[in-house]
Parts: structure tokens; sequence; C-alpha cells
């Protein structure tokens, strides 16, 4: 607790993480979450990834008292839309179209990372309900007198979507899929709990890349050299070349990631009789969980893909005592590689009353399809006991 309890709490509103430092802000409760810790987000912030050109302005709001961190949120001023994974781009057309300016608004998310975690940071030693309900009307406060047109708490645990929702905002639901890990011995015995159908698929899909010589490797972050973090640069910006998208992460950043961050970073090469790689995932860890983020490749093989991005992530989880593995946003494919679909959630407060009340009806007609098609997708995991669920469910 802090020494003086009777002294004044501020809300410091600041564009950089300069003005805390690591030991504090990774002392909140960041509930393991690797994309939250101080070495992370200062990496964005220090290395390009933000700013004019991508259009994430940073503000963070730190709670203090005297010259302790007590809590605090990440939040971003945005100019645009890309990068949250929330989507909202037809929001911003009926504020077009109604002659209304629907940007800048404010985003609390971490950028262009689809993960669920903790958005209202609070010392576990600090009363947290009290603080996060004192950050997130400071929050509001600031994007109005800011003139923003709405914020944006996206990809929140639960807890957080209850608070914000019972003072002034709108809950939306989406649906991606995780591995979770049921205290497996190792992949033969993952593969045990599927469908002989589905054990067969995937480890043909295994096979595909073990029969063409093909070899992947697993390394830590911290043990990449400069050429090699250039190297996984490359993948990384190869697939927005294909998709005609910019890439947002800088060279630079990854180089930082490497040496402030590496251990909490998973980079899984791929090769052929040549030296260098020709294809990389990108991941990172944190307490509990691994998060698939990056893909690229130079060559194409069948199945690749699968095992560098999800099969190998599903080992190393196992091999680690991992609980979860969120391999990023959409793509319903893996669900019968045994990703479960998952509700995420995020919570939004516009500032126009007309807007805000055609949204919620919008988003209470979505949020029940998204119920539906979370639940009716579990029909598709691979699972013995799944399909056994369903029969009898069928059945009566």
């Amino acid at each position: 607790m802090p020494n003086d309890s009777k002294a004044e709490l501020i809300v410091e509103v600041t564009d950089s993480l300069d003005n805390t430092t690591a030991e504090q802000w990774n002392a909140l409760d960041l509930q393991g979450n690797p994309f939250l810790r101080f070495e992370f987000l200062q990496a964005l912030e220090k290395t390009g990834c933000l700013g004019q050109d991508n259009g994430w302005y940073p503000r963070y709001f730190l709670l203090k008292q005297k010259d302790e961190l007590l809590a605090a949120c990440a939040c971003y001023i945005k100019t645009n839309s890309y990068g949250e994974f929330v989507f909202d781009w037809a929001w911003a057309e009926a504020y077009e179209r109604h002659g209304m300016q629907y940007y800048p608004k404010m985003v609390c998310a971490v950028p262009y990372t689809p993960a669920t975690g903790p958005r209202l940071l609070v010392r576990p030693d600090q009363p947290f309900a009290t603080f996060a309900m004192l950050l997130q009307q400071t929050v509001i406060e600031y994007a109005n007198d800011q003139d923003m047109s709405s914020m944006h708490w996206l990809f929140l645990p639960e807890r957080e979507a209850e608070l914000l929702c019972a003072d002034q905002h709108m809950e939306r639901l989406d649906c991606q899929y995780h591995w979770h890990n049921k205290d497996y011995a190792d992949f033969d015995q993952f593969l045990a709990g599927c469908t002989s159908k589905r054990r067969k698929t995937i480890k043909r899909e295994r096979r595909y890349v073990t029969d063409t010589s093909l070899r992947l490797e697993r390394r830590l972050g911290s043990s990449l050299n400069q050429q090699e973090w250039q190297l996984v640069h490359q993948f990384y910006s190869s697939t927005f070349d294909k998709k005609w998208g910019n890439p947002s992460l800088t060279s630079a950043f990854f180089e930082r990631i490497g040496s402030t961050f590496g251990d909490n970073c998973l980079i899984v090469f791929a090769y052929n009789s040549d030296p260098l790689p020709i294809a990389a995932s990108i991941m990172f860890f944190g307490e509990t969980t691994l998060y698939g983020r990056f893909w690229g490749s130079r060559e194409e093989h069948h199945c690749l893909h699968f095992e560098a991005c999800y099969y190998q992530g599903i080992e190393f989880c196992i091999e680690h005592g991992l609980e979860r593995f969120e391999p990023g946003a959409q793509g319903e494919h893996k669900i019968t590689r045994g990703f479960e679909p998952t509700l995420t959630r995020s919570a939004h407060w516009l500032q126009h009353d007309g807007f805000r009340n055609a949204i919620q009806k919008y988003l209470t007609e979505e949020k029940k399809y998204t119920l539906e098609r979370c639940a009716g997708l579990t029909n598709l995991l691979p699972f013995k006991h799944e399909l056994e669920e369903v029969s009898k469910l069928e059945n009566g």
C-alpha cells in the first residue's frame, strides 16, 4: 500500500511510457499477458509502429498516489480502424452518410493484437472495482473533452466487460478459436482424444511436411541474432505484400523485442536444404497462454502453415505446461484441428445519443447470431466426447 493512504489520487494522461517505469507498470495485474508488459508496449512506441503512418496515438492513463503507480490503462487515439480486429467500418460509414465525423475515436487495446487480456490494470494490493471505475470514468471524460466520437474497449476479460457495460457501455461479442491443454503428456495423447477420422487427417497433414524433408526448428526470440530477426521481419512483411496490406511492425520493433522481451517470444523456422529458413511463424507466450501472431513464407508447401502455426504451437504448450493456445483471429478451419469456439468481448461508448441507440439495437441482434453461431460451431470439433454429447442431444 502507499506510504500515505490519505495522499491525493491523481490520474496523469501521457503520450509516453517514459512517465513511469517497467518495474511499476509490470507490478500491475497484467494476468500474465505478454502484450501488456512494459517492454512490449514501449517497443511499439519507440520503433515507429505508432503515430501518423498507422493512426495510433498513445494516451496512457496513470492512476498515481505520490510517485506510486496504482492503476493504469493503455489507450490510443485512432484516426482509422486498422489493426483493431473488432470491425466498426460500417459505423464510420453511417456517421459519414449523416455528415458527421467518426474519427478521431479512442480505443483501449493492444495495437495489432486480437488477444483477450485485462485493460483496466490495477495493482493486486489495491481495490480493483474502485480504481477500475475511476479509470474508465476518467477515460470517458477525456474522450468527451477531446470531442471523440466514441470509446472502444477491445478483447476484454468477462469481469471488465460486465463492469463497463453496467455503466454507459454497450457489449459486443465475437468468436475466436482457442486450444485447451487437458494435461496432455504429449501430442499423441492429444490425438488419442480425437475421432479416428480427424486423427488420421492431422497425422497426414504432419506427414506432408516431414515426407518432403522439411525441418522445423523452435527458437526463443532471445537466441536470434540481428540477421535472423531481419529475416523474421521479411517473412512478416511478405504476408502483407501478398494481401495488398501495409506491415505496421518495423524491423526495429522485432530486433528490440529480441533484446528486451525475447524469452517471451517463440519463432518457428522451417528449412529445406537451404541454410536459410523458407518460412517462419511468430508467437508470444505468457504465464499460461501461447499466442500465435504472424506467419510468412517464401516457398509454398502443402500443410506447412498448419504445422508451423498450429501443431508446433500445440506441442510447445504441452511441453511447457501452458494452459491455452490462442492462434489469432478468424479461421474456422482451426476448429477441426482442436481449437474450440470461444467468445470474445468488447465494450463501446458513443457520444451521440441517436447513434448509440441505433447501434445498441444492432448489437442486440448481432449478439443473438454470435451466440448461436459459436454454439453451433462446436459440432465441428474433432474430439470423441464432443460428438458423443451432440449425439445424446440429437437423440433426446
